[in-house]
């Protein structure tokens, strides 16, 4: 006041003043840590630091009153008035000590403020069971999907050990040294090319089990052959069989191309043969492609021809077991291709044949051999000679007939006795063929069909004879081709004589030079215990 300048009239009565105080000069820690009186110790009263030194007290939020006193502080009520909340909607303000908080009314959601306002919401039981329920599911499904996968696990190891033993038992450490890579199947290379050997693609079934066609992954079509047995003992002539034949060449027998072994049953895979069996052709005649006389001489010289290099175009004959015209095959050419040796069954090693242990087919069996049990050469002829009777009368090997004679050869024989061969002769060969040259076949089938086995004429010997029919066929119909067709006739009869190869020596050769397999590997290839 002294600085002001100003005159005693010109000061007025009364000046406000603010006093800018302290409590103390020490700070709320150290008055509490030298445990002085500490003025604001009150419920709701909180102590500051001052910048001049010392401190000051104040309520606490949602607090008033005064800070110096003990318990001077009282709390603030909020909910007494819409100004001091932010509640809203159907919420109630629920006053609590310095503070409040919204509550929505039962079956409402949210925390009441008009952030979050109260929401109808679902019965909590329903809520309750929805949760629970989604709960399980999900629990449910985890555990399923993870048992799922173990079991999935298992079942896979399994079935790369089941893969593992029946490679081993069916022969695959054997069979790999003597076949290529690309011979040996996987099951799963065969089940994707027969779409898992669905029953649409089934070629063919019988009493050795069932035919399939498949693709192959490069494209190329196949057939592959699913037996119904292998017993145990037969699996080491099995390995035989599939080393042997797997190795036959020839234009008129089917080509083995390879073989499965991750089976209990060994898979055989064979080329595909696209126009069916002779069977079909000759039983179910069609209209619009008959089979004709010339025909029907090309398909018996085919399957003569293939007969007699398997009996004598090797060192180690092959015998057939079961021929038939449902096991005569023919190609995009109608070209004959024999098929069905018995792949799957076991082979037979006697001292100098190998035989392929079939039981034949009733009405082409031969009855020397069902008397005797001793299979031969002879045995291939005489169900040869069936199947030229069938090419002849276009019957059946049983005649499905109501008189007593159901059997094709006792009722051929009977009518070549009486000299009626003309009454049975197909209708299709009667119009083509003329009557010297079904009397060639029909006493060539007869002589094939002979009681007695040495009586019968070799196969080399049948194919010649049909042959001999095939040219007058040729002189009769084109006889300016006659030369020309007895010189490829020559020809051919000199290469079943000479020419052919033998599959024996390529195996010999293929066991000595490629695989060196040694005297053991050998002595268990061709003479199983």
């Amino acid at each position: 006041l002294a600085n002001l300048t100003m005159s005693p009239d010109q000061m007025p009565n009364k000046l406000p003043v603010v006093y800018d105080w302290t409590v103390g000069n020490e700070t709320c820690a150290s008055a509490r840590a030298q445990r002085k009186c500490l003025c604001c110790n009150g419920q709701g009263s909180e102590c500051h630091d001052s910048e001049l030194g010392g401190y000051l007290c104040s309520c606490s939020p949602g607090y008033f009153g005064n800070p110096y006193l003990e318990n001077g502080c009282h709390d603030v009520d909020e909910c007494s008035a819409k100004k001091h909340n932010n509640c809203e909607g159907p919420a109630s303000c629920v006053n609590t000590e310095g503070s409040y908080y919204c509550q929505c009314p039962e079956g409402f959601q949210g925390n009441g403020t008009n952030v979050y306002p109260c929401l109808p919401m679902q019965n909590n039981q329903t809520t309750l069971k929805i949760a629970v329920g989604l709960s399980t599911a999900l629990g449910t499904i985890l555990v399923l999907l993870c048992g799922s996968w173990l079991n999935m696990v298992i079942k896979k190891r399994k079935a790369i050990q089941q893969k593992a033993k029946y490679f081993e038992q069916n022969g695959g450490l054997l069979l790999r040294q003597q076949l290529s890579s690309d011979q040996i199947f996987t099951v799963a290379e065969l089940e994707e090319a027969s779409n898992h050997f669905s029953s649409d693609r089934i070629l063919g079934q019988g009493g050795q089990g069932t035919v399939y066609k498949g693709m192959l992954s490069g494209g190329r079509i196949v057939a592959i052959k699913r037996s119904k047995e292998v017993g145990a003992s037969r699996r080491g002539e099995f390995i035989n069989e599939v080393v042997i034949l797997s190795q036959i060449n020839h234009r008129n027998i089917v080509k083995l191309l390879g073989c499965c072994l991750e089976t209990e049953v060994p898979l055989l895979v064979y080329e595909f043969i696209p126009n069916g069996t002779l069977f079909d052709h000759i039983h179910n005649p069609s209209e619009e492609f008959p089979i004709t006389w010339k025909m029907r001489l090309q398909i018996a010289t085919d399957s003569a021809s293939a007969l007699a290099y398997l009996h004598t175009s090797s060192s180690i004959p092959i015998f057939h077991r079961d021929i038939k015209s449902s096991n005569i095959l023919l190609d995009d050419k109608y070209r004959e291709k024999l098929s069905d040796f018995g792949f799957s069954r076991s082979v037979e090693v006697d001292q100098t044949h190998v035989t392929t242990r079939v039981f034949g087919t009733w009405g082409y069996l031969d009855p020397e051999y069902f008397q005797s049990s001793q299979f031969t050469e002879k045995s291939d002829v005489y169900s040869f000679g069936v199947v030229l009777v069938e090419l002849i009368t276009g019957q059946k090997a049983i005649r499905s007939t109501a008189h007593q004679d159901k059997s094709l050869i006792s009722w051929f024989l009977t009518h070549m006795e009486d000299s009626c061969l003309f009454d049975i002769v197909d209708s299709q060969v009667l119009r083509e063929a003329s009557e010297e040259e079904l009397l060639m076949v029909a006493n060539l089938a007869k002589q094939c069909l002979h009681l007695d086995g040495k009586q019968r004429p070799t196969m080399q010997q049948v194919l010649a004879r049909i042959e001999d029919v095939r040219l007058l066929v040729l002189s009769r119909t084109n006889p300016q081709d006659e030369a020309q067709a007895k010189q490829a006739l020559a020809i051919t009869a000199q290469s079943i004589h000479q020419g052919m190869p033998s599959f024996t020596t390529s195996t010999s050769s293929h066991l000595e030079t490629t695989h060196s397999v040694d005297s053991a590997e050998v002595s268990l290839l061709f003479d199983p215990a």
